[in-house]
């Protein structure tokens, strides 16, 4: 299973790209932090490629897909796993912010897919996105709305590519609270939040049941994303979801 992460340097893409990996998959891993990308590289193992990707960048992309093909000897799975999401109401989200979250988190995907199509059609691959709970099973979430409104974007991009390559199998990984691993494997999606209204808006998630009060296994996640990509074209599952079941309250 010759498999790209792209976001493999931290979080949740970490995770997947060496989880992968030590389930027998020959990874090429994908991100701009090369310091970090090397050490997850090591960690994933003998045969693991390190690749430098800017999402935001087209020649980067097509240059770094190209390679992870050259490296791979071809792309059987890919995953896409970056994604932004800073803390604001909508009332105080800039343009640039929007065109931030959106190069990252949809058209970062667009461009990415599309230098991988070729490799993907040659193999009847398959395509894998995170995406999340707050675009399709939950309300918006106060103060997510950029990133949340990006995310169900990405979700109409993954069934546009699915209409137009149905030799590919695209899936929609629908990700519910996942803390991922330890160290650069942890996820960093609340770095540079203004603490001050995290606190306050948390408040109105708790008010509102948005928190589900438990987290996902990151194996299971991994787990998972394996079993989608090992599955091809040919049993493609359009969407799958992953969220932890919610806190069971004693009764008194």
């Amino acid at each position: 299973m010759r498999t790209v992460v792209v976001g493999a340097s931290s979080g949740l893409g970490r995770c997947i790209g060496i989880g992968l990996a030590q389930r027998g998959a020959r990874v090429a891993l994908l991100a701009r932090r090369r310091e970090r990308l090397d050490a997850a590289a090591r960690e994933a193992g003998e045969g693991a490629i390190a690749i430098e990707c800017d999402v935001t960048d087209e020649a980067s992309c097509r240059t770094a897909i190209a390679d992870a093909a050259d490296g791979l000897g071809g792309i059987d799975g890919l995953v896409y796993t970056p994604a932004i999401g800073p803390l604001a109401r909508l009332v105080d989200t800039e343009a640039e912010t929007w065109r931030r979250v959106f190069d990252t988190n949809v058209i970062g995907a667009a461009r990415v897919t599309a230098a991988a199509i070729p490799h993907l059609a040659a193999t009847a691959g398959t395509a894998a996105y995170l995406s999340s709970v707050s675009a399709s099973l939950t309300p918006p979430w106060p103060g997510l709305g950029a990133y949340v409104v990006s995310k169900a974007a990405l979700d109409k991009l993954v069934e546009a590519w699915r209409t137009e390559h149905p030799e590919i199998g695209f899936t929609r990984l629908t990700v519910g609270d996942c803390m991922g691993g330890e160290g650069d494997s942890q996820t960093g999606f609340a770095d540079g939040w203004d603490l001050e209204l995290a606190a306050e808006l948390h408040t109105t998630w708790v008010a509102r049941g948005l928190l589900s009060g438990a987290f996902i296994a990151v194996d299971e996640l991994v787990s998972v994303v394996d079993s989608v990509l090992r599955g091809g074209a040919s049993l493609s599952m359009p969407s799958v979801t992953v969220a932890p079941r919610p806190e069971v309250k004693e009764q008194p």
